[in-house]
């Protein structure tokens, strides 16, 4: 596993999941282009109500028949990774919102790597 420690850039991409790329759920179709492209890792998390620029409020209560919830997809990597990939992703979406920051990576392995350590500053 590459060292993958220091200053690096976390990327948000805000969908709702009723979004789609073709025929495929939009999440799916962004994770599979991550995984293609090398990147490290992401996680989908799923909001449990939210609302975006068109102000319609969406809520998981279970009477809710459709509910179209807000997703998040963390992506942690360096700038020129992201910025090669961006194009792409723009091409993806239809709506939404991404937003990026600094961020500083302490740790980075899975569970089964025994060699793992924390970074030193």
């Amino acid at each position: 596993m590459p060292k993958f420690f220091g200053e690096k850039i976390l990327m948000r991409i805000f969908i709702g999941e009723g979004d789609k790329y073709g025929r495929k759920p939009l999440y799916e179709a962004l994770i599979d282009y991550l995984i293609k492209e090398g990147f490290a890792g992401a996680t989908v998390l799923r909001g449990v109500a939210g609302f975006g620029a068109h102000s319609l409020y969406h809520t998981d209560k279970i009477l809710r028949l459709s509910s179209d919830l807000p997703l998040i997809i963390e992506v942690v990597a360096s700038q020129t990774k992201l910025d090669k990939a961006m194009p792409m992703i723009d091409e993806m979406m239809s709506g939404g919102l991404i937003t990026t920051e600094e961020v500083n990576v302490v740790r980075y392995c899975n569970k089964d790597d025994k060699q793992c350590v924390l970074n030193e500053p």
